[in-house]
């Protein structure tokens, strides 16, 4: 059955070989002859399809493929209806994907006729341009993680634009490749996602940030536990640049995640060490810790054992009083992690239910702004670096999400479109048709590493190109000038507000003297507890009540 996308393309090359048969035994045949030119033709373009290593897709189904590209030259209703009849929104606009796909093949980007957004519609934003540009030498910028501080003996420098979270197992081996590949040439970081280091992330020395998530892959004993001595062999490659503990992420929140068995593949099962074709659980909660003291002595533990280098967490904001009470218990302990990444509700996965999608956890901004805000409340703003992730894929998703508090930004889907992905949404099913979310070897081992590394490549590079261009003509000389300010939003017909304007930002150390006027800090802030992650005892008598 899985290789029935092949049968047009064979059977254009039979019936070539029977015209061209019939041909010669009827030489003066005009119908055969017609019957020849056509046959061949598309046996042509099927060989062609096979033989290229630009479209994986093409190379998947030979033929076949010219028909999807024949339905999405109609236009964004045919293709809606005959691909997504069933969603209620398109998970990324042609638009967004035709940037990043431009991007990543290095085609110029520019727009014929002008803006065709609604200038005048609520919720557009931009960013105002100086009379008096700016002129930034390089596209590279980067942020220090670790630096000044005692127990975290390797700083790393990480861009402002990195690869986010995509497991092994969820991506093929070649996607894999063709990630790291891609970080290696631009110098900035692939983050491993839980599903641990395969050996498709150490071929190309790529910079990896190693995510650990609560199955504990890759440093786990026999019984599903964390192991000390298997995570010190691992996190102090040199390679592994950073340690991340994974509380949640965005598109399914408190949720857990599963493997599917057809997925869990000899090598991946090594890779984590699980069982070889068992649905592979990651549950929903840590097993090492339970309080928010303890997710701050896991993150130091991660640091010593790995010699030093820069140990942080990822989180969607979720219950405000559960993050209050890191927050607190950073602030009383003074154990701090080196960095913290906020993942959005926007967040992709492979498979997640279609509620926890659509409406569970908070929007990457809204949980930024939150994470900001406490920290600079609290005075520990610059000593813990902050990364955010959500739907970024062009330059000014980064320039907005760094005005609202970010030091710097992932992107995972982006670079899926930049790896050749098209959104057939069937990551689950283990049948995607350009070989990025497959374990079937018989699709991904036409994903060329080689050709797709670049696009990774040209789509960072790109993306940061543009990113410098946007701040030279705001007259900045960095992204670090980025504030709330800088950015603009039409709330109505008539009336435009900055950030800054829009949004309560707090000032350094307010929170050590009083509880601001800011409706979650007011209901939440007083009653967190840096020892439990519990409601407040009035969140909880409302939850009991009848």
């Amino acid at each position: 059955m899985r290789q029935l996308r092949y049968v047009p393309y064979l059977v254009a090359c039979v019936l070539a070989a029977l015209s061209a048969w019939q041909l010669a035994a009827h030489p003066a045949s005009t119908g055969w002859r017609w019957a020849l030119a056509i046959f061949a033709g598309l046996a042509v373009l099927g060989t062609w399809d096979l033989l290229q290593r630009r479209s994986t897709l093409r190379r998947n189904y030979p033929l076949l493929a010219h028909f999807r590209y024949g339905l999405e030259s109609i236009g964004p209703e045919i293709r809606q209806y005959f691909i997504q009849s069933d969603l209620e929104e398109v998970p990324f606009s042609r638009e967004q994907r035709s940037l990043v796909y431009q991007r990543a093949k290095g085609v110029m980007d520019v727009v014929p006729f002008g803006t065709e957004h609604d200038v005048y519609g609520v919720d557009y934003e931009w960013i105002n341009h100086s009379i008096v540009p700016a002129a930034i030498p390089t596209h590279d910028f980067r942020v220090v993680v670790g630096a000044g501080r005692e127990d975290t003996t390797q700083p790393y420098s990480a861009s402002v634009f990195n690869i986010s979270a995509m497991s092994f197992g969820a991506l093929s081996a070649n996607a894999i490749r063709a990630l790291n590949a891609g970080a290696k040439l631009g110098g900035f970081y692939h983050d491993t996602g839980e599903g641990s280091i395969s050996p498709y992330h150490r071929e190309a020395g790529g910079d990896l940030v190693w995510e650990i998530g609560s199955g504990y892959f890759g440093c786990r004993d026999e019984n599903g536990h964390f192991s000390e001595e298997r995570f010190a062999a691992a996190a102090t490659d040199p390679q592994v640049r950073m340690v991340e503990v994974k509380l949640s992420q965005g598109a399914k929140p408190g949720h857990g995640g599963m493997l599917p068995a057809a997925k869990v593949s000899h090598e991946i099962a090594v890779t984590r060490g699980v069982l070889e074709g068992v649905d592979c659980i990651s549950p929903a909660r840590h097993a090492e810790f339970d309080t928010p003291v303890g997710l701050l002595e896991f993150v130091a533990r991660l640091r010593r054992l790995s010699g030093g280098k820069p140990a942080g967490f990822k989180l969607a904001i979720g219950h405000p009083w559960e993050w209050f009470a890191i927050a607190k218990a950073m602030h009383e302990t003074g154990l701090l992690p080196d960095f913290i990444v906020v993942d959005g509700a926007e967040g992709g996965t492979g498979a997640a239910p279609a509620e926890f999608v659509a409406h569970v956890g908070v929007p990457m901004h809204e949980g930024l702004m939150l994470v900001h805000n406490t920290l600079v409340g609290l005075g520990l703003r610059d000593k813990v670096r902050i990364g955010a992730a959500g739907k970024v894929t062009s330059a000014f998703d980064i320039a907005r999400t760094l005005a609202l508090g970010a030091d710097w930004c992932n992107a995972g889907r982006g670079f899926m479109f930049a790896l050749g992905c098209i959104q057939s949404l069937s990551c689950h099913t283990d049948r995607c048709p350009t070989g990025v979310a497959t374990q079937d070897m018989q699709r991904w081992k036409h994903l060329d590493v080689a050709d797709k590394s670049n696009r990774v490549f040209m789509f960072q590079q790109n993306t940061l190109h543009a990113l410098r261009d946007l701040l030279c003509a705001a007259g900045l000389d960095g992204p670090e000038q980025l504030g709330p300010e800088h950015i603009l939003r039409r709330v109505s017909p008539v009336e435009v507000r900055s950030l800054a304007a829009l949004y309560r930002f707090l000032e350094p150390g307010e929170l050590l003297h009083r509880i601001p006027e800011h409706a979650v800090f007011k209901a939440f802030w007083a009653a967190a507890r840096p020892d439990n992650f519990a409601p407040p005892p009035a969140v909880a008598a409302l939850r009991f009540s009848k």
